[in-house]
């Protein structure tokens, strides 16, 4: 038997990752559909989910089964788009980013991956942020201490250092180290979390349920905007950084399938329980700390299972995004391990974490504000990427790896101006449309957001549709067939 046949073993577990961006050899390319379920699942069992639930029922006055068909068509629909981009990287065998030189080229990609990484240094921090809080409300329940973050300012710090350890610890192995951990730990924390489920829904308010009138379409439209932009849209640059792993005969329709199911059923359970807990009482909705929120709904004694699997579920979550976000930092050109650059981001992560807790007022309400501002250049680029996946079949190991002039990828200064043009004009137009904030916090507020669609958080669909729109009839989805056909003939001269 052959070893690429063999099942990871616990040499390979605990062997750091030595490959960067680089693409992968064919010959090592032996994973599976089912392998990214359990990374997608594990990756969405977080708390995150029970307070994106509670915002649907409090502000955009939808009842629980609206909620729940909300949280189905955003958080599956979403997640598919994260499946395609994951068929790109099955073709390529590269992370998501670096398959964006072959579209965007050498020099244009930069912006892209710029807004990427803060995307996941965004998403890290809230990890990081709330798997801190988790931590402090633990020690409050064993030790007696003080829960309040500003209130124990060394034990705030030590929590912090110790959900980043946890990270790196993982993060910094790689791979193989991530598919085992996330599968495994899905069942364990999985059960917990289901354990805890129980229980609050047995003590959810059923009379309020009922009584909940339905709310207008235009919530659910803008509900189904926010969860999707609160979940896969965020991942949408990242899906092909685990799929270059996967067998380049593996169907394009499982790779889909997988990221959509692996991620839609647990954030619909998840969102859901949320709604089910806010129905009635909308204090869930305004905590500052959702995780404080909703322990004060537990007994004591399920108090500490529940936390323990709200630190599991975040750390899944944050193993996955930082190994990405490392990544996404090779891509920049910082010339270092990869191993190093996840080092870098947990530094980042670290120092933002202490931010928020020790100094700024409020966490939640920035961040819902960092997510939206941020799903615009998300979906430009994801508009120019798909519509480039048309016609593009494979990609050029060597030419992806070189960033000087002599790379297929360098266009003309270094820039496709077609994807990068379409790119850059979309999240002008996409932000015309969009309103940063809510109620009496909005800071910003598009021209057009007055509009229907911007009335109904469409922003972000009328980015990707824009983005890839002037990409396709700018002769976009003809740019792979056309450079290698112009590759063929000058090497045959």
């Amino acid at each position: 038997m052959s070893t690429t046949a063999m099942p990871t073993t616990a040499r390979t577990l605990s062997a750091v990752e030595q490959r960067g961006i680089e693409p992968v050899p064919e010959g090592e390319r032996n994973g599976n559909p089912l392998q990214l379920f359990w990374v997608w699942f594990a990756a969405n069992i977080s708390i995150l989910g029970l307070p994106l639930g509670a915002t649907l029922i409090a502000f955009q006055l939808l009842n629980v089964w609206q909620a729940l068909i909300v949280a189905l068509i955003g958080t599956a629909g979403s997640f598919a788009l994260v499946g395609v981009v994951s068929i790109a990287g099955r073709r390529g065998g590269a992370p998501s980013m670096t398959l964006s030189r072959a579209v965007f080229g050498q020099r244009g990609n930069i912006g892209p991956t710029i807004v990427s990484l803060l995307s996941r240094l965004g998403w890290e921090t809230v990890n990081t942020t709330t798997g801190a809080f988790v931590l402090l409300s633990l020690f409050a329940l064993l030790f007696g201490t003080a829960s309040q973050a500003k209130s124990v300012p060394i034990l705030t710090l030590v929590a912090i250092a110790i959900f980043e350890i946890c990270t790196l610890l993982v993060s910094g192995l790689g791979h193989a180290a991530i598919l085992v951990i996330q599968k495994w730990a899905t069942w364990i924390f999985g059960a917990l979390n289901v354990f805890v489920a129980i229980f609050l829904v047995a003590n959810v308010d059923w009379n309020a349920v009922a009584a909940t009138p339905a709310g207008p379409i235009s919530a659910v439209i803008i509900g189904i905007g926010v969860i999707a932009a609160g979940t896969g849209i965020g991942w949408a640059n990242a899906g092909a950084d685990m799929a270059r792993y996967q067998r380049t005969s593996v169907k394009a329709a499982r790779l889909v399938a997988s990221s959509a199911a692996g991620a839609g059923i647990p954030l619909v359970l998840l969102i859901g329980l949320g709604a089910l807990l806010t129905t009635g009482d909308s204090s869930l909705a305004s905590a500052s700390d959702p995780v404080a929120a909703i322990r004060d709904l537990l007994p004591p004694w399920m108090a500490v299972p529940y936390l323990i699997a709200a630190f599991g579920g975040l750390l899944l979550s944050n193993h996955l995004s930082v190994y990405s976000a490392g990544l996404t930092t090779l891509t920049l050109g910082l010339r270092v391990k990869r191993v190093y650059a996840v080092g870098v981001d947990v530094v980042v992560t670290f120092a933002g974490s202490i931010y928020f807790m020790l100094v700024a007022g409020n966490f939640y309400g920035p961040f819902i504000s960092f997510i939206s501002i941020l799903a615009v250049p998300i979906t430009a680029w994801l508009g120019v990427f798909l519509v480039d996946m048309i016609t593009r079949r494979s990609y050029d190991a060597d030419a992806l790896m070189d960033t000087g002039r002599t790379s297929r990828y360098w266009y003309r200064g270094g820039i496709e101006w077609r994807a990068f043009g379409s790119w850059a004009i979309a999240i002008i137009i996409g932000f015309s449309f969009a309103t940063v904030g809510s109620g009496e916090d909005v800071w910003y507020r598009g021209w057009l957001a007055g509009t229907w669609l911007g009335q109904n958080g469409l922003a972000w669909i009328v980015t990707i549709v824009v983005s890839g729109g002037l990409y396709f009839l700018s002769g976009g989805a003809r740019v792979s067939n056309e450079i290698t056909v112009a590759h063929k003939e000058s090497a045959h001269v």
